[in-house]
Order: structure tokens, then C-alpha cells, then sequence
């Protein structure tokens, strides 16, 4: 398998490169000393595209984990390097900076109705069937994800789908036909599901620490910032008539209703007080901004706080904005938070460190009882294959998913794809769940039924055939500079 695998990585890395947001919930791999938020410089440029230190980690991990799934959990550090896993990351991502520069020549975007579309079909997400946004905080919280990055990851994987998808691929009826004979055979089985809800695993220190030792540099404390700031509350004045006549002439198509169309003066009152009171707050908090640089703000009250990912009152905006300030340059100009203005002053910047292993180990615990349960199915598999007795189907396809039970449909769907391309008679095939199903192939025949479609492997084959043939154009179109040495 590995050697198969190793001669043919160039081909199975085409039909992984483009997803980008697989890793949620599959848990964290990588090398070094960086985490997913490391906003440390690029390690490769592709036309106008940078690629970030946190992207090649997250890009290794996704990579990593779907290696292991593929090897059923029996891969390692060592196998990944013997794939060249981190060249492989880094060539995932300027084969996706390449169409991303593709994207923006044709001035291609992805619009917020789009990414929320998207997002609320993503089942990880669901509580009770349906999309739950405190699962979905919640998710990307135990993944170190802010709402911000991971929408952004969305978006380019959108973008990349967008783009590649002005191109269709066509199939011919000799292709179809061929797989429409391969989708009617059928396979009478005899199978087991083993869940992982039935293993226990012993989550005590004795076992975790020793686990958290070999990649505890995987686990960061957050990049904090220590501040003082200044607010500039809200100011109230009042305005006679010719005033706010003057300031709703110059600025009508400000102040409209529900229909788009310009508000009368006497209804669009109000709106003109309040913005008014907007431009006068906003020049006083940029009065005292300066007052505050030059250090001869009288009266000033000066508070301080501490700001991270986990501790930010203030919004993402903020954040994003003090992570970019430095010693040389500490002042950020008035940012407008929940209607007040806020003037910022870095004081120090605390970065990343290690978690100690108290710190760390709410983190650990679910990681190590994952990799536990998957190492411990795996065994018992390998243990009973050749004798166990389960359930038998009658004649399945691999599209019969409804006729399996005692399994989910997505874990019945994942099941019949590869047992369709299986080799071995009586196996054992490690789901992208934790759950294995063992199974012995009792009897095949071919089924007369015709179902020919556009939705199947030929169509994903040329797809991907395709998608090589693109990259390659494009790698003569837009220049590709790696500043990351041994890759």
C-alpha cells in the first residue's frame, strides 16, 4: 500500500488539493513550533497571492489526517516524511494560489449570501438537524479558529469551486456506459459495525501526559496584547433648522426608506440629528487621538486591558488591527466599537508559548481519546476479520446505503464507495468517523438496470485530469517564489 501510494502520490494529490476546510473537528498535526494562528511572514508568493505559515500548518494537518484515514490509522511522522507531506502541503497551496490568481483576473467573488449558504449546510455545524451558530462558535473555538479565518478559508474554497466550474467537463456516451456497468455490480455481503462509542479509553494523566509530551509545541497559548486605550463617548448637540436643511440637501441620498426612495426632510430628521452627532463624535475622538500621541491629553482616563483571541470585548476588527501596531508605531486611530470611539495604545505585545500541560490538557484530553479509540477499533478488527459473523444484505450497489443498518447513512455512504473498490474478498474498511466495518464478500452479480448520469467518477477523472492540465498553464503564467528553505 505504501509503496503503491508513494508511486503514485502525484495523482492522489489532485483529487485532494482543492478542499480547504476539511480539518475542522479532524483534529491538529504539524511540525515546529507554529499554531494556526501563527501570522508570522510568507513562506511563497504566487503572482499576488502570499501564502501564510498558518495556512502551510493547516494544509499539512488536512493532508496528514486524510493519509491516515487512507492507511486506517497507521501512519506517522515518519511516514509523512517519507511522503514528502510538507512538500506536498506547500504544493497544495500555490495550486490553489495559482486558480485563486485566475480568480481575480476575472474579477471572480464570493458574496456573503454565498459563504452563509455554504456554512449552513456544513452538517458539523447542525444541532437537532439544522444549523446552530453557538455549535458553530463552539467548533471553531475547540478548533484555536476564529469566525473571521475560517470564513475566509470558506470563501477561497468557494472562489476556487467558482472559478474552476467555468469550464464544464463533458463525458460521451461510451464513458457513461462503461461506468453505468460498473455502478450495476453488485455485491451480497456479510458486515459488522464496530463503533467507537464502544471503546473506553483510560484518560488519566498517566496516559495523557506522555501523549501531550511528543507535540505539546502544537499547543500555543494565544498571542495576547497588554493596552491602554481612551473612549470618546457619544456627543449630543443640538441644531436649528438651517442647519440640518443644509446637511440633508448635501447629503439626501444618506437618508432612504425600506424601498430605497429619498426620505422628505420632516421624516429624515432625526436620521440627520443622529448622523450629524456621528461626524461631531468622530472629530472630537480625533482631537483627543492626537492629544493622546503627544502625551498633553488633559484629564485623560487612561484604562488598560490585556486582548487575545478568547478575551476581546472589543470585536475582530480590533484585534486584527492591534496585531499589526508595533513598538515603533503603538497608536491606533479612533475605531468605532458598539457606537463609542476607542483610541488604542499597544503597550506590549505577549506572544505565543507553549501551554503548560495543565494548561493544555482540556485540549489533549479529546485528541488523545480520539487517536486511542481509532488505534483500539483498528486492533479489534484486525482481531476478529477473519471470523466474524454480522449481518447479510441481499444484492447492494454501491448506491444501497438505505439497505445497511445499525450504521449512519453518511458512514453507510462512505462504506459502499470503497468497498466498490476493495480488493480483498473479506477485510475491514476504518470510516472517517472512528467506526469500521468489517466485511466478507459472500456472492456478485452484474444487475440489468440502466441509470446513466452525469454525477459520477468519469466526470471527477477528467475533472481532475483537467484541473492538472490547468496548473500547469498557469504555472508559466504567474510566478512562483518560495522563501521557506528544504521544501
Amino acid at each position: 500500500m505504501i509503496t503503491w501510494m508513494q508511486r503514485h502520490k502525484k495523482y492522489l494529490i489532485i483529487t485532494i488539493w482543492i478542499s480547504t476546510i476539511a480539518f475542522v473537528g479532524a483534529g491538529f498535526v504539524g511540525w515546529g513550533q507554529y499554531s494556526y494562528g501563527d501570522k508570522a511572514g510568507a513562506v511563497a508568493k504566487v503572482g499576488t497571492v502570499e501564502i501564510t505559515m498558518g495556512e502551510l500548518q493547516k494544509s499539512y494537518s488536512n493532508l496528514y489526517n486524510q493519509y491516515s484515514q487512507m492507511f486506517q490509522g497507521e501512519f506517522d511522522e515518519e511516514k509523512a516524511k517519507s511522503f514528502g507531506l510538507q512538500s506536498q502541503a506547500l504544493k497544495h497551496l500555490t495550486q490553489q494560489a495559482l486558480i485563486l490568481n485566475l480568480a481575480k483576473s476575472y474579477d471572480l467573488q464570493v458574496s456573503d449570501a454565498e459563504l452563509l449558504a455554504e456554512i449552513q449546510k456544513q452538517d458539523y455545524f447542525f444541532k437537532d438537524g439544522v444549523f446552530d451558530k453557538e455549535t458553530y462558535k463552539s467548533i471553531l473555538s475547540r478548533n484555536n479558529l476564529s469566525l473571521k479565518e475560517y470564513e475566509a478559508d470558506v470563501k477561497k474554497e468557494l472562489l476556487i469551486k467558482k472559478t474552476l466550474n467555468l469550464i464544464p467537463i463533458n463525458t460521451n456516451d461510451s464513458e457513461l456506459k462503461t461506468m453505468e456497468i460498473v455502478s450495476n455490480i453488485a455485491d451480497k455481503i456479510n458486515y459488522k459495525v464496530l463503533h467507537t462509542d464502544q471503546i473506553n479509553v483510560d484518560t488519566s494523566d498517566e496516559f495523557v501526559k506522555p501523549f501531550w509530551e511528543k507535540m505539546q509545541h502544537n499547543f500555543m497559548t494565544e498571542v495576547a496584547y497588554d493596552v491602554k486605550y481612551i473612549i470618546q463617548a457619544a456627543i449630543t448637540q443640538d441644531y436649528d433648522d438651517f442647519k440640518l436643511n443644509e446637511y440633508y440637501n448635501d447629503n439626501k441620498t444618506h437618508f432612504k426608506d425600506s424601498e430605497g426612495k429619498i426620505l422628505a426632510f420632516e421624516n429624515a430628521k432625526d436620521k440627520v440629528i443622529q448622523e450629524l452627532n456621528d461626524k461631531e463624535t468622530k472629530k472630537e475622538a480625533l482631537r483627543s487621538y492626537i492629544s493622546y500621541k503627544k502625551g498633553n491629553l488633559e484629564n485623560a482616563d487612561i484604562k488598560i486591558a490585556t486582548i487575545s483571541a478568547s478575551n476581546n470585548p472589543f470585536g475582530d476588527e480590533v484585534l486584527e488591527a492591534l496585531s499589526k501596531l508595533t513598538p515603533v508605531s503603538p497608536y491606533l486611530k479612533p475605531i468605532l466599537v458598539n457606537g463609542k470611539y476607542f483610541t488604542f495604545e499597544l503597550v506590549k505585545t505577549n506572544p505565543a508559548q507553549p501551554k503548560t500541560y495543565e494548561q493544555a490538557k482540556a485540549d489533549v484530553i479529546p485528541l488523545y481519546t480520539n487517536e486511542q479509540k481509532r488505534a483500539k477499533i483498528t486492533e479489534l478488527a484486525k482481531n476478529s476479520v477473519a471470523t466474524f459473523i454480522g449481518e447479510t444484505t441481499d444484492f447492494i450497489t454501491s448506491h444501497d446505503t438505505e439497505k445497511l443498518t445499525n450504521i449512519s447513512t453518511n458512514d453507510a455512504k462512505e462504506f459502499l464507495t470503497i468497498l466498490f473498490t476493495a480488493q480483498e474478498k473479506r477485510g475491514f474498511i476504518a470510516l472517517e468517523s472512528g467506526n469500521v466495518v468489517m466485511y466478507n464478500i459472500l456472492e456478485q452479480k452484474l444487475l440489468n438496470k440502466t441509470n446513466i448520469n452525469q454525477d459520477n467518477p468519469i466526470v471527477r477523472l477528467k475533472s481532475a485530469m483537467f484541473n492538472e492540465g490547468l496548473i500547469k498553464k498557469l504555472q508559466n503564467k504567474y510566478k512562483t517564489e518560495i522563501f521557506i528553505q528544504g521544501l
